[in-house]
């Protein structure tokens, strides 16, 4: 039946961004990454070497060299909720908490997926502090959805007690871990346990539903200690004597192994996941080996913008996830400010839905800001997320939105209805899904592209990230509204009143920018993990292949029958349609509406299946115009530029291709190009920005050098930028624009004359 192609994706950086702007994207994200790494390393050494010696002096390993022994050499753990805490005060502590005690990761063990749980116990002795009970539910959660094996590694001296209030109560109190050990196993997914030391109280707990519970010499399990029942009972006991091996492992039968010291404790755990089923993964895959990107996922922190408002192509970004950078975009000719498609992440099929960036042409209706949910995009992304629900695909949100289109015809086309269909698709998701906050993460749309709220498995962050409902400097213009006049500027002329609303809106701006860092939404698990962009890719590996383990606990079909090929066809049906439409009845191509040619091509250039032409231009509003895929041959007789035109005016006729000498495309709307110049064009309609702020020097001067990609200026639309970027090496020798001046899609903006060899 019906089969998937893949097509290559993504361009050669230097083709995408110019060295500068890399160096400058690189620069910016290198700090976060440092700022990152060293919170990661500050939450990894617990409380320092003075407790780290306390541990090897009770003859014990540390939580961390434990993981060490525990994983398959040469492998890499996954960390969830590192940064959980971070930075806040406790009462009854003079000393933080880092991580909230515990650690919790995704690590291969026997060459299976499992989530490991483990007591920091150079941390007050692995207490439970605040978030300590939701950190650990929280993995338990991604074990269960996924069917991964989990395994404790338990040394914990129970609640810490000048804190119990916040964590021993309510829905995500400590007891519902205790929930979550007997939803494990009623699933039937497996635990394994190993006690290391102290188990007190809900630490005595947790261990006893696992499959295998293996005890150290040191190690006891109780209800209460010694120290309590001292004083309860007035007797004289250890621990040890209350709930030790000798108690759990020979009478209670609580426990199934003793063990004399940590290493032998696990290695009985390697041995015991050793004997579950292996991995599901490479039957999946379908014949079919991993292969990593064409293009390197270490080239993404020179890809994304510093500046949030600029644009980028989010086909790169793809590109550098997924195997041998090969994509199939599903319904591309409509919904077109939204991405969704099927991709291979380790040999293994996942469903890609992303937000695409800049100003995207809609057929039939015009430019649109990307980054934004319109009615066709919603009914899209609803569409394709069932159709992989339905198909046992899992799914991969790539976010970067501002939230949905507002006004007054958002509301006439229903878009409440539509957006409460995607939250009921959301909502009731059963294959994986997994969500990747690439920058923006605004408003609703945050909810609509499956954030937090609707429950991904797991939700990662990136340095770059900024989640809010809305950014600062618009916030503040919203909160100081009254007192602004139709332009957002400051009403009063009264120097004083003048300058109190200036700090008040400062002082909003600069509180709402802080609370939009990702570290503050994760140190209260407002997202998973803070993932540098340049480790996505092992990330998404080993998210995908976990999906994949476990065979026969979800839906899944052969790719044959997938519901998506449906769509497939239904999409190729309607875009194909409208490509044939374009066509004139003498092969040429006819404008599909009234306005002003402007176009891109000259006498004798080549048309290519897909390129650009030229655009229409009515009443301030340009529709530019593609090529079919089936128009071949060379433009004959092209309409003059700025000539008049109506729905299915003839613009130019197709040729044949013998002894012509191709012009490269130009603008001829203005005249007198010289001969050889390559004519840099808008790409969009908006102001064109010929400095990166005001007063800053010109992104370059005329008669300057430029390398390709380099940028030569910004066209904003509704506060968003898209870079104009030089499509040859070469000399700009004029600038047919001013800077800040309204231009339209098509227009000529400068003149470069191309290096040799370019």
């Amino acid at each position: 039946m019906a089969r998937i192609h893949l097509h290559g994706i993504g361009s050669a950086l230097d083709v995408v961004v110019s060295a500068g702007d890399q160096q400058t994207n690189r620069d910016h994200v290198a700090a976060l990454d440092a700022s990152l790494a060293e919170k990661e390393a500050t939450v990894a050494r617990g409380w320092g070497e003075k407790y780290v010696a306390r541990v090897h002096d009770k003859g014990k390993l540390t939580a961390q060299e434990r993981l060490a022994a525990l994983i398959d050499p040469g492998t890499e753990t996954f960390s969830l909720n590192t940064l959980v805490n971070w930075g806040r005060q406790f009462a009854g502590s003079k000393r933080q908490a880092p991580g909230a005690g515990v650690f919790t990761v995704l690590a291969r063990v026997c060459d299976r997926w499992v989530v490991v749980i483990a007591n920091d116990n150079t941390v007050a002795s692995g207490s439970w502090w605040p978030l300590t009970p939701e950190k650990i539910q929280r993995a338990q959660n991604v074990a269960l959805r996924l069917r991964l094996p989990v395994v404790y590694l338990v040394d914990s001296s129970g609640l810490m007690l000048p804190e119990q209030s916040r964590s021993f109560s309510g829905p995500t109190g400590a007891g519902h871990i205790f929930t979550m050990n007997a939803r494990l196993a009623d699933a039937g997914v497996p635990q394994v346990a190993g006690v290391f030391g102290d188990s007190i109280a809900g630490g005595g707990y947790m261990p006893i539903i696992s499959d295998r519970v293996v005890m150290t010499e040191g190690a006891y399990m109780v209800i209460a200690g010694a120290a309590l029942i001292k004083g309860a009972k007035s007797l004289d006991l250890t621990s040890l004597d209350i709930g030790g091996p000798e108690v759990h492992v020979h009478q209670s039968r609580c426990a199934d192994e003793r063990v004399p010291d940590d290493p032998t404790a696990l290695r009985l755990i390697r041995e015991a996941v050793g004997q579950l089923p292996t991995s599901a993964a490479a039957f999946y895959r379908h014949g079919v080996d991993a292969v990593p990107p064409r293009h390197a996922v270490s080239e993404l922190p020179a890809l994304l913008p510093r500046n949030p408002r600029h644009t980028y192509d989010i086909l790169e970004v793809i590109a550098r996830l997924v195997d041998s950078s090969l994509f199939h975009e599903v319904l591309p000719g409509v919904g077109r400010e939204m991405v969704t498609g099927l991709a291979r992440i380790s040999g293994l099929w996942v469903g890609v839905i992303a937000n695409r960036q800049g100003l995207v042409d809609e057929p039939g209706v015009g430019k649109r800001a990307g980054g934004v949910l319109y009615r066709e995009g919603i009914a899209k992304i609803s569409a394709f997320a069932r159709a992989c629900d339905q198909d046992g695909i899992p799914l991969i949100w790539l976010q970067d939105i501002s939230g949905f289109d507002i006004g007054v015809q958002a509301e006439h086309l229903g878009l409440l209805g539509y957006g409460s269909n995607l939250i009921y698709s959301n909502s009731t998701q059963r294959s994986p899904f997994f969500t990747v906050l690439l920058r923006k993460a605004s408003g609703a749309g945050y909810y609509a592209m499956s954030g937090m709220p609707y429950q991904p498995i797991v939700q990662l962050s990136t340095p770059i990230t900024r989640m809010a409902v809305m950014e600062g400097r618009t916030l503040a213009i919203a909160a100081f509204n009254s007192k602004l006049d139709d332009d957002f500027e400051i009403a009063t002329q009264d120097p004083v009143a003048r300058a109190e609303i200036e700090q008040g809106m400062e002082r909003t701006a600069a509180r709402i920018e802080a609370d939009m860092d990702p570290v503050r939404a994760a140190a209260v698990m407002d997202t998973d993990e803070i993932v540098p962009l340049a480790a996505l890719r092992a990330w998404l590996v080993c998210l995908t292949e976990a999906a994949w383990q476990s065979a026969g606990s979800r839906r899944t079909k052969n790719p044959r029958i997938w519901s998506v090929h449906d769509l497939e066809a239904l999409g190729r049906q309607a875009v194909d349609g409208a490509a044939r439409a374009a066509l004139a009845a003498d092969g040429g191509l006819s404008s599909p509406t009234v306005g002003e040619w402007h176009p891109l091509i000259s006498e004798g250039t080549e048309i290519q299946s897909g390129a650009v032409v030229g655009a229409v231009v009515q009443a301030g509003r340009s529709v530019r115009l593609a090529a079919p895929s089936d128009a071949t041959g060379v433009a004959r007789g092209v309409l003059v530029a700025g000539s008049r035109v109506e729905h299915g005016s003839r613009l130019f006729a197709l040729g044949a291709a013998a002894g012509v000498t191709v012009d490269a495309p130009v603008e001829h709307a203005a005249a007198g190009i010289p001969a050889g110049v390559t004519v840099v064009a808008a790409d969009t309609d908006g102001t064109i920005y010929l400095r990166p702020e005001p007063g800053a020097p010109l992104f370059v001067d005329v008669d300057t050098a430029v390398a390709r990609s380099a940028t030569l200026g910004l066209v904003e639309v509704m506060k968003m930028f898209t870079p104009v970027r030089a499509p040859v090496a070469g000399q700009l020798i004029k600038v047919l624009v001013e800077d800040g001046a309204p231009v339209v899609s098509g227009q000529a903006l400068m003149w470069i004359r191309p290096a040799v060899g370019s």
